[in-house]
């Protein structure tokens, strides 16, 4: 499956070449022309990749890019902030805004493959801390769960804890028979 960009830029050409670029390289481009209309796309799609222009009218990339990271979905989403702002104080501020990388315009096309694959490491990487973060410790032998680095909790105390459940107990059908057919006639 297609990874989804979401491109962001109110210059048609640079719309268009982006697009080209996207969809020529395996990408689904989303393509919008403001801020705005990027906001309103990411707080309805799941995207995780965003190429924004930064100088636009109504809001820019900065602040596009601000509500991504204060957005707190679930998932990280990388941003490339495209500019035709150079040097180091421009760099700087987007980097301080939450962007992830800088791009200078006009478009070098390998230079923005190169940082698309950059970005596909760093979500792939994302992914699987999330997922290793999921996992749950179990002991073997008695079922109960690590808390943390040097603690372990019973599994009922565990999740009571975690969900703010009370638990009861009972016996499965298939623990009943296995258990039980020894003291039954």
């Amino acid at each position: 499956m297609a990874m989804r960009v979401l491109v962001v830029d109110d210059e048609p050409v640079a719309r268009r070449i982006l697009e080209r670029i996207l969809s020529d390289n395996g990408y689904e481009p989303l393509i919008v022309e403001n801020g705005a209309q990027a906001w309103q796309v990411f707080q309805e799609i799941v995207v995780s990749l965003v190429i924004t222009d930064w100088v636009m009218p109504g809001m820019d990339g900065l602040e596009l890019v601000r509500r991504i990271r204060a957005a707190h979905r679930p998932g990280y989403t990388y941003s490339i902030l495209l500019s035709a702002k150079e040097g180091r104080n421009s760099f700087l501020e987007g980097m301080e805004a939450g962007a992830d990388d800088f791009l200078s315009k006009p478009i070098d096309q390998e230079a923005l493959l190169a940082r698309l694959r950059v970005a596909e490491r760093v979500l792939g990487l994302e992914r699987t801390v999330t997922q290793l973060k999921e996992l749950l410790p179990i002991c073997s032998y008695c079922q109960s769960i690590r808390v943390d680095d040097t603690s372990w909790a019973p599994i009922d105390q565990y999740l009571a804890s975690q969900t703010n459940s009370r638990l009861s107990h009972g016996v499965c059908p298939t623990c009943a028979g296995r258990h039980f057919s020894l003291i039954l006639p």
